[in-house]
């Protein structure tokens, strides 16, 4: 039988032996860093899981996740890419334009898989759609190409609208070129287009409470990584101030909002995860082509379009992917 002393010394030795050996486990685990503007929407994150878990890999059993936000400020993302690459983690999921172009700048030996709404190589992020090169490669949602088909869309819903409003994130590196092909298309559809500019959550609710002083009838969001966590106050600001919105994502009309259209979300966070899983298991991003979109998704909320007194012509009714009544 064991002794007192002895059985007291055993569990000594277990309880130091136990925990030195979890974290060992830990430690043998591959680790993915994750770095944004902002946190994205819980079910992107799902989306991007969905797609790691088909090369077997589960958070917290078989991979890590180092989490970077920058909670909606960019002077933060040199920052926290250098906590990464010091970290000197396996992979980096940079989730949106600025830091993509942040983590690139970062490091050019850790592999980095890109989520973007921009056109990839206008960005300077890779010369070869099929063959990247380097450390990086993408997932792109090709969003940013989109406003100007925005514009067209909530014209066609709002045609008194003489004036509408382009909401855009000025810290954006697409911004500019955002703002020049909304303003081209406005010309041509005979709108006057006022630029609106938020990248914090005072600055949007600040930018709506501005909309009635600009006499704008009608809003288009800018595909931009902030506003794609911003459904719900966007919703509830569309509510607030009656105004006719269309966004980029449809976690807009999900929540309230009238319309969204642009590159599906929960598809381009399934397709980083399934490179980010390929990368673990050996492949080199430079061989990975980049993923542009081709689902486009058209989401109408037809209970706000009858709060607002708008008539949904039947053309977007027979075009929409889900209706929301």
């Amino acid at each position: 039988m064991m002794k007192r002393r002895e059985f007291i010394t055993f569990l000594g030795g277990a309880a130091a032996t136990w925990p030195f050996s979890a974290r060992a486990q830990q430690s043998t685990l591959p680790v993915i860093g994750w770095l944004d503007a902002a946190r994205p929407e819980s079910a992107s994150v799902s989306a991007f899981w969905k797609g790691l878990s088909e090369f077997g890999y589960i958070e917290g059993s078989s991979v890590a996740i180092e989490y970077r936000h920058a909670e909606g400020q960019d002077g933060r993302l040199p920052a926290l890419a250098a906590e990464l690459t010091q970290r000197q983690v396996n992979a980096i999921a940079a989730i949106g334009n600025g830091p993509a172009l942040v983590a690139k700048a970062a490091t050019a030996i850790i592999p980095i898989v890109f989520l973007v709404g921009g056109n990839p190589t206008g960005l300077g992020l890779v010369k070869i759609l099929n063959r990247p090169g380097g450390n990086i490669t993408e997932a792109s949602l090709l969003n940013t190409e989109l406003d100007s088909k925005r514009l067209g869309l909530i014209a066609e819903l709002v045609p008194g609208a003489g004036i509408v409003g382009f909401l855009v994130n000025p810290d954006n590196p697409t911004t500019a070129n955002k703002v020049s092909l909304v303003k081209a298309a406005a010309t041509a559809l005979r709108r006057d287009l006022q630029v609106l500019k938020a990248r914090t959550g005072f600055e949007l609710d600040e930018a709506f409470a501005g909309i009635a002083q600009h006499r704008i009838r009608a809003l288009v969001i800018s595909s931009d990584n902030f506003f794609s966590g911003q459904g719900k106050r966007i919703a509830a600001l569309t509510n607030q101030y009656a105004i006719p919105v269309i966004g980029a994502y449809r976690d807009v009309p999900s929540n309230g909002g009238l319309i969204s259209y642009g590159g599906s979300l929960d598809d381009s966070y399934h397709q980083t995860g399934l490179y980010v899983g390929r990368i673990l298991k050996g492949e080199k991003p430079a061989d990975l082509p980049v993923v542009q979109s081709t689902k486009f998704e058209l989401a109408i909320n037809l209970k706000t379009a009858k709060a607002l007194g708008l008539s949904v012509p039947q053309s977007l009714l027979v075009a929409a992917d889900e209706v929301i009544e």
